[in-house]
């Protein structure tokens, strides 16, 4: 009765050159549309392994990367997505797209969101996710293939419901971070 969450394999997205800010809404769909180019290491297999009830996103990166551990989800479900980023509407200065994503990702921890979830609503999503997970843990090893934001705050989640974390959630490609149920002692009589 454990969860465990992982985080995707490495998208097939390349992006390349320098670009404004504006461009980064057309870069994320892009990115959002990609699928998994690497294979998934062998620790990878043996965790899935364990699961007895799978949960993906619908993203395509998220799909791919279960298609390339040879699994079907018994769930697809969009609570699961990752969180967008933030759109500035800027056609200046051009810059590397990897740093349009650190201080659009900053800029929304901080509070803007502008027309996407915001960092509140999406705590208030993943405090579901997690309630989601906790509840399919009643089938067994319950396995979610999701995206690194998403993850760590349903991670989080977990721990405020007391769950115990062996391993945490990370941000690499094809982390794995596997939470047990709280553990309960009996009373003292």
């Amino acid at each position: 009765m454990s969860i465990i969450l992982m985080r995707h394999g490495k998208p097939d997205h390349h992006p390349g050159g320098r670009l404004p800010a504006l461009a980064m809404e057309q870069w994320c769909e892009a990115y959002d549309m990609s699928r998994v180019e690497d294979a998934p290491p062998d620790r990878c297999r043996q965790v899935v392994s364990t699961a007895d009830y799978i949960i993906t996103s619908p993203l395509p990166r998220a799909r791919s990367s279960l298609a390339k551990l040879d699994r079907e989800p018994a769930s697809i479900d969009e609570l699961f997505s990752e969180v967008s980023l933030p759109i500035m509407r800027l056609g200046y200065p051009h810059l590397p797209a990897a740093f349009w994503l650190t201080v659009l990702r900053t800029l929304w921890l901080c509070g803007y969101a502008g027309s996407v979830e915001s960092f509140q609503q999406a705590e208030r999503r993943a405090a579901l996710a997690a309630t989601t997970l906790i509840e399919h843990s009643s089938k067994g090893n319950v396995l979610l293939v999701g995206h690194g934001i998403m993850n760590k705050l349903i991670a989080r989640e977990l721990r405020k419901a007391g769950w115990l974390a062996e391993k945490h959630a990370s941000s690499r490609h094809w982390s794995t971070a596997i939470y047990h149920p709280p553990f309960i002692p009996s009373e003292i009589e």
